[in-house]
């Protein structure tokens, strides 16, 4: 009631006004009231007593012109909304919630502040963000320039033999397949033997370009001593090769889509000819690849082939073998891969002790213990 001695009734309030009014004047009982209402019997006997003893502004909430319980104190919605302009502005509601509790003491809970910043235009739900353009980038000018590489797991026998992962090296500049090998999992020494084909037939290119798989990209500095670099980023690196990894599957479209074009193509024919094992498929590649170039391959730019020879130094079985760094121990024994190594009792290996080594493994098995690119002996230590 204001000073006027008006009474200020939502719609909500008015309902409940001639519901127990009929209650009170007996035309209505108070089960049937507590149904429409939604209220308990209980609760329609308490609004009739309140009726009864203060007349209509009995059912009107007593909390109307009153601050809420749950109302922040003057000025720290208004505090927190400043520090997030100066400092967060780049955060997201829950980050932005933990930084003013642990630096700025201001104890808000997420989905208040993210209230807030949603009203300040701070934030924007995901679903209500623009969508993201990918422009389309340019092709590189010259053959061999950058080749995009990637991995497709895939039934490329269909029910013929089990699924197995392709990998597809392609240039940019000309949309042409390079390289095609079929192996059973994408792999660091799968990817060695597919780099050893490609280098074999068309030499060096000036840089590969790939997603983030583990292969090629280290999430976790500390396993590789600080270096950040795979065994593939190493390779690369000593054959003179640059790498670049991909943020997003677009900026690598023109292997993702080849891999779809392969999916359809690539099985069919294998089909056509009876083909259902990796053997025989990396046999039928080459074939399939000149078929494939001649049909999709676009003219490049420039003429100018920017493949590299490789150089007679650069000997490919080094180079494309996994190279992990172990420390001699007093006892002339090295560890990898849950094995123990005992190296020969010699004045070099003796040299060696607390120094560190490289133990070396090879596609195939072999496995070599290297100090500054000698061999040196071992056995196995059997326990």
């Amino acid at each position: 009631m204001n000073a006027t001695g008006t009474i200020t009734m939502t719609m909500r309030e008015v309902d409940r006004f001639k519901v127990i009014q009929a209650v009170t004047e007996a035309r209505l009982k108070p089960g049937q009231a507590a149904e429409r209402l939604g209220l308990s019997v209980r609760q329609i006997e308490r609004l009739v007593l309140r009726y009864r003893a203060a007349g209509v502004a009995g059912l009107v909430s007593g909390k109307r012109g009153r601050p809420g319980n749950r109302q922040l104190p003057a000025g720290k919605a208004q505090r927190a909304l400043a520090l997030i302009r100066e400092r967060y502005t780049d955060f997201g509601p829950t980050l932005a919630c933990e930084k003013l509790r642990e630096c700025h003491g201001i104890e808000l809970a997420v989905e208040t502040l993210r209230t807030l910043m949603r009203a300040a235009g701070l934030w924007i739900p995901r679903r209500e963000r623009p969508p993201k353009v990918h422009q389309p980038r340019n092709r590189r000018a010259c053959l061999g320039e950058l080749i995009q590489i990637d991995g497709s797991d895939h039934r490329w026998f269909e029910d013929r033999a089990p699924a197995c992962t392709l990998l597809v090296f392609i240039d940019d500049a000309t949309g042409r397949l390079m390289t095609l090998h079929f192996t059973q999992t994408e792999s660091t020494f799968s990817y060695f033997e597919a780099l050893s084909k490609y280098l074999g037939t068309h030499g060096k290119p000036v840089a590969f370009y790939s997603d983030k798989a583990s292969v090629f990209y280290v999430k976790q500095r500390s396993q590789t001593a600080g270096k950040g670099v795979t065994q593939f980023g190493r390779a690369l690196y000593e054959l003179n090769i640059d790498a670049f990894c991909a943020n997003t599957s677009q900026a690598k479209g023109r292997v993702e889509r080849a891999n779809l074009t392969l999916q359809d193509r690539l099985v069919k024919e294998l089909r056509l000819r009876g083909i259902s094992t990796r053997e025989a498929a990396n046999a039928y590649a080459p074939s399939f690849i000149a078929d494939f170039n001649r049909r999709f391959g676009k003219p490049p730019r420039s003429d100018h082939d920017a493949h590299r020879a490789l150089h007679v130094d650069e000997d490919l079985r080094q180079i494309l073998a996994y190279r992990v760094p172990r420390k001699v121990s007093n006892a002339l024994t090295v560890q990898y891969d849950r094995v123990m190594y005992l190296l020969d009792d010699t004045p070099v290996s003796r040299a060696l002790m607390h120094e560190y080594v490289e133990v070396v493994e090879y596609p195939d098995g072999v496995i070599e213990v290297q100090a500054s690119g000698v061999t040196l002996p071992y056995r196995q230590y059997d326990r």
